[in-house]
């Protein structure tokens, strides 16, 4: 029995797994799952949440399979993946190095967010306005020189 042939097996168990969970929180109603849920029971809903994160983890499996796959086998193009990750990397630890602890506390959930915390959300949204700037860069230098041709 080949890969292909257990795959679809699988792909068809979960459809008709997901579409009678799915069924069963149609029927359910809205009202009632919130009501359920209020009080700390989300039985009808953990089944499909279940399912959905099977799917999610044979999805990324195929993806690092296949990702690291084609690394090995084709190595002229592990540099550049090897220089964008360094690259990526590089991004990070200058937007950690730049973010500075906030003084301000922070609330969530009734939670005081801690200083790392802070520290972390702050080089996160440094690194992302990096990327966002390299992003538009790159996508304006393309422009400019398929003009210039």
């Amino acid at each position: 029995m080949g890969l292909h042939k257990i795959l679809r097996i699988l792909v068809a168990i979960l459809s008709v797994l997901g579409v009678i969970f799915l069924g069963r929180i149609i029927g359910e109603g809205d009202d009632a799952i919130k009501a359920a849920a209020l009080e700390g029971d989300t039985a009808i809903v953990d089944p499909i949440a279940y399912i959905a994160y099977v799917v999610l983890g044979i999805i990324l499996a195929f993806v690092v399979f296949f990702v690291l796959k084609n690394l090995v086998t084709h190595t002229a193009s592990l540099k550049g993946t090897l220089i964008g990750v360094g690259l990526f990397a590089a991004i990070l630890i200058v937007a950690y190095a730049v973010s500075g602890g906030d003084t301000t506390v922070y609330k969530y959930n009734n939670q005081v967010a801690t200083e790392t915390e802070s520290h972390m959300a702050g080089a996160g949204l440094i690194a992302f306005y990096i990327l966002i700037i390299a992003a538009a860069a790159s996508m304006l230098l393309a422009g400019v020189k398929k003009m210039i041709k």
